[in-house]
């Protein structure tokens, strides 16, 4: 019997919930392009968050959703409402502290006065300087106010920005900084969003395929250096055991924070409505149960069920009368059967 310690960041439990959550997002899909945009924190900045994970991801998210809200609804770019997924993640592929926000956006929205959908031009949806650009206005604004609400705190080599004049100081050099924002070519289609998300929504800081060696020199594991060219890119790293330990603690997430959020047209309290309404104006059907699934609304039961000994889903494959065998067999594997303690 697996057991199941049904922590988000463990890298094994986190499969089962991301297959849940793409079950519940695949219905509220549009048949139009999508697009990948990044929002990075610069190191400056990354260092304070270090020290502030609440306040500073929550402005990250905040900050971010409301650039491309702003800039999406300027009739000078697209002129609409926009439905957007964020997702928050700390890490580099070495695990050092890299703060950034993944966000999924429909290549277009509802018009402003509701009334037809407006898509983007084949290939582009919004220009990222400009992106860019209203990010670092709008982030310090909000990591300024926050100086002066009291809700920062500084440590070590930083105790002194906690002076106004010190932390204005700081900051100043970063207004002329150019503030990474990235967009990526749309997928191709709906299927590609949701196997992307399949690898994003829940992954934690190193995967155990990633894994190679744990022994008395330390931790081995992959990495890839982006820096490379695409052939070099694949890299080994051995840390000291503890020092592995240290980087994978540094992106454990406070306590209750969301680390998956949904703004625009995907808000949460509007979110049916809203989809509903972008079908209509795309002139497609609403989303249906698959034919043949067998865990359709009809028979009034879940997909999934508790466990009675851990506490795990259990996902129903087959129903079948007593008396009866099933029809569904499992193929045989010839994997070696190994224990992972990861």
């Amino acid at each position: 019997m697996p057991i199941t310690c049904r922590n988000r960041h463990c890298p094994k439990c986190q499969s089962a919930a991301a297959r849940d959550w793409l079950a519940a997002r695949e219905a509220d899909l549009l048949p139009v392009p999508y697009y990948h945009v990044v929002f990075t924190l610069p190191a400056a900045i990354a260092d304070i968050a270090y020290q502030n994970k609440t306040v500073m991801y929550d402005l990250l998210f905040k900050a971010s959703a409301e650039t491309l809200v702003t800039i999406a609804a300027d009739p000078k770019h697209l002129g609409a409402r926009v439905g957007i997924t964020s997702v928050l993640h700390t890490w580099g592929s070495v695990m050092t502290h890299h703060p950034h926000v993944h966000m999924i956006v429909p290549g277009g929205g509802i018009s402003l006065n509701g009334q037809r959908w407006v898509a983007c031009r084949p290939g582009f949806f919004l220009p990222v300087r400009v992106l860019s650009r209203l990010f670092r206005r709008l982030f310090l604004e909000k990591l300024i106010a926050a100086h002066k609400a009291g809700r920062l705190k500084f440590f070590g080599g930083h105790v002194a920005l906690a002076d106004t004049q010190a932390f204005a100081a700081y900051l100043a050099p970063l207004r002329r900084a150019e503030w990474v924002v990235y967009a990526k070519r749309p997928f191709g289609g709906p299927q590609a969003v949701l196997a992307y998300l399949s690898r994003y929504t829940h992954r934690v800081a190193i995967a155990n395929s990633r894994l190679i060696a744990c022994d008395r020199a330390g931790v081995t594991f992959r990495w890839k250096d982006y820096r490379a060219e695409a052939r070099d890119r694949q890299k080994v790293m051995t840390l000291a055991t503890g020092e592995f330990i240290r980087r994978f603690l540094i992106h454990v997430l406070p306590q209750g924070f969301h680390r998956i959020r949904h703004y625009g047209l995907f808000a949460s309290a509007t979110r049916a409505d809203n989809i509903a309404r972008a079908r209509r104006l795309l002139d497609v059907p609403a989303a249906q149960p698959k034919a043949g699934d067998t865990n359709c609304a009809q028979t009034n039961e879940p997909l999934a069920h508790p466990c009675p000994r851990c506490g795990g889903r259990m996902v129903i494959i087959e129903r079948f009368q007593r008396g009866f065998s099933p029809r569904y067999h499992p193929a045989a594997s010839t994997a070696v059967i190994r224990i992972d303690t990861s």
